[in-house]
Parts: structure tokens; C-alpha cells; sequence
């Protein structure tokens, strides 16, 4: 059998329950999923050595929970040194407007939300967007045009809702 299909079978085979040990772990369903898969990756990325293990599956929970307890860590470090960093420190509000902005804004296709957020959101200028995505100043400018009216027939759906 070879080294990749050994990791395939270890998967297949284990992903599932480490997932649910993680879930224990972490108490998050996203942060667990993310830790196996990093696990996996690392196992991909030394498969020979991984091949030889005893136990993979216990190498693997392993790597999982020392990503969880980094990510722990990392987050407690943010915690700590935030609020010596200079500048305002403000937290961030997200009204009810910026919340109906968003979910419209992952309603629109890729290529126009992509457009639109990096100009409209990140203050892009059409000629740097076009540049970015390697298309034409024109198509920046006709995907503008559609992304906008997307949003605010979907905005204004989202109103008429909010008032009903």
C-alpha cells in the first residue's frame, strides 16, 4: 500500500471520531473539524514517517490538541498585549445595517462580490481592482454596475422584511 493511500485509509478510517474527541476538547464544531484537518495536513506532508507509526490515529489527536492548546494560547497572548497597543481602542459594533450588508454581500456571486467589497468596502479605485484581478478596467466597471443593483434589490428585500 502506499504512503498516500495509508493517509487516505487513516482518514476514512479515523476522521470522524477525532473530530468528535476534538468537539470534546474545544467545545467548537469548526475550531475541531479545523484542528483534525490540520493534523491530517501534517500527516500528509510526512507521509513516509507517518506510515511507519504504531498508532496514527493517536499521532493525529495529538497534533489535533497541541493546534487547539496553540490557538488557546495565541488567543489569550491577543487578550493580554491589546490593550497596551497604542491608538484607540474601541470595540467594533456591528449595527443592523453593516449585518444586512453582509448577508447580501455573500449572496452575490464571487466575481461580483469580489468587486464590489474590494471597491466599495476597501476603497479599492476600479483602476487597482482590475489590476488585482488581472481583468479588464471595463469588466470591473460592468461587474460594479450589476453588484450594486444585486445589492440593493436584495437590501431592499431585507427592508421590506424588517418592516413587515
Amino acid at each position: 500500500m502506499s504512503d498516500v493511500a495509508f493517509v487516505r485509509e487513516v482518514y476514512d478510517a479515523s476522521y470522524r471520531r477525532l473530530v468528535v474527541q476534538l468537539l470534546a476538547v474545544c467545545g467548537d464544531q469548526a475550531e475541531a473539524e479545523d484542528a483534525v484537518q490540520e493534523a491530517f495536513v501534517k500527516a500528509i506532508g510526512r507521509q513516509r514517517q507517518f506510515a511507519t507509526l504504531e498508532n496514527p490515529e493517536a499521532w493525529l489527536r495529538t497534533v489535533a490538541v497541541n493546534h487547539v492548546r496553540n490557538r488557546w494560547r495565541h488567543h489569550a497572548v491577543v487578550r493580554r498585549v491589546l490593550p497596551r497597543l497604542p491608538g484607540v481602542q474601541h470595540q467594533v459594533e456591528l449595527s443592523p445595517d453593516h449585518v444586512a450588508i453582509v448577508a447580501a454581500l455573500r449572496q452575490l456571486p464571487d466575481s461580483l462580490r469580489t468587486v464590489v467589497a474590494l471597491h466599495h468596502i476597501a476603497d479599492v479605485p476600479v483602476r487597482e481592482v482590475a489590476t488585482t484581478l488581472g481583468i479588464p478596467e471595463g469588466t470591473v466597471k460592468a461587474r460594479l454596475v450589476r453588484g450594486r443593483a444585486l445589492l440593493a434589490e436584495l437590501l431592499s428585500d431585507h427592508e421590506e422584511s424588517h418592516h413587515a
